[in-house]
């Protein structure tokens, strides 16, 4: 078994138990590829410097950073910089021969740069130009699996290698979560992505709401329906890995003894293959009423 695991860079994320259940994992066997957010970190450096971090919304209502080039400069300092560093000294001090990459490293993460974003401000749409932000396009994994097979343990940071329009290549910033779910998409793996909640609540205020899974597409737009903030994105990520080819996908608590191992074994909120409409299947039944 093979398994991505991405925990989150809310302040409200402790990674410790995650790196010690990753230890576990590798001990017994088991292939693990660590991915990270971070966005926590950059905003505090950012405000450390005397700038303010800069969000915007999508026509479609997405939440998201703008990046501009003095942010996109603090981005790279932290996030394969410190952020990344720090995890694989403590996956070492676990016992884990873990290797740290940016997505740059190795074309691990490829993509196109977009420099100019759609977004809403007061009701208007409007385009913001300047951004340093892509869209992941292509996972190395033969690198990947490589490392794997030699023994190693990835440690994969944003941010990605993004195509310039005009040639050449710059390192973009991209959203953590589908980050991690192209990778596993890449190599056919369990995606678990940790957060500071236990899972995908039908009440976002009530824990007790929570959805054990989603194996049907109706039970997959219960889901979808219901996420609201920063949650949107991490079913959005899931829905990319499981289009890819993830086995499945589980967003579950960190901050729990063993939280990778608890997650597969059913904690948290799992999303499978099997939740996404077969378009193929709607075409043919749709041929057939003709």
């Amino acid at each position: 078994m093979t398994v991505v695991v991405k925990i989150g860079g809310a302040r409200a994320v402790d990674p410790e138990g995650a790196l010690a259940d990753v230890a576990s994992l590798v001990a017994d066997g088991e292939d693990v590829v660590l991915t990270h957010g971070g966005s926590t970190a950059v905003d505090e450096t950012l405000e450390a410097l005397g700038r303010e971090p800069t969000y915007v919304e999508t026509p479609g209502g997405v939440v998201g950073r703008f990046t501009d080039e003095e942010t996109m400069d603090v981005f790279k300092m932290v996030m394969p910089g410190k952020l990344n560093t720090d995890l694989v000294e403590s996956l070492h001090n676990e016992g884990v021969n873990a290797v740290g990459l940016s997505g740059t490293d190795g074309k691990v993460l490829e993509g196109k740069r977009k420099s100019a974003v759609r977004v809403k401000e007061d009701g208007k749409k409007k385009i913001k130009r300047g951004d340093h932000s892509g869209t992941i396009e292509s996972v190395n994994a033969d690198l990947l699996e490589t490392l794997l097979s030699a023994g190693y343990t990835p440690v994969v940071s944003v941010p990605v290698l993004g195509r310039e329009r005009e040639g050449g290549y710059t390192a973009v910033n991209a959203d953590a979560d589908r980050a991690a779910a192209a990778i596993a998409g890449a190599i056919e793996a369990d995606l678990v992505v940790l957060t500071d909640v236990s899972g995908i609540y039908a009440d976002p205020d009530d824990e007790s709401t929570k959805f054990d899974s989603a194996s049907t597409p109706a039970a997959f737009d219960a889901v979808k329906d219901a996420a609201e903030g920063f949650m949107t994105k991490k079913v959005m990520a899931a829905e990319e890995a499981l289009e890819g080819g993830a086995a499945s996908v589980t967003v579950a608590s960190a901050n729990v003894d063993e939280p990778i191992t608890n997650a597969l074994s059913g904690a948290g909120t799992t999303l499978e293959p099997g939740a996404l409409a077969d378009e193929d299947a709607n075409e043919t039944a749709q041929e057939a009423t003709k």
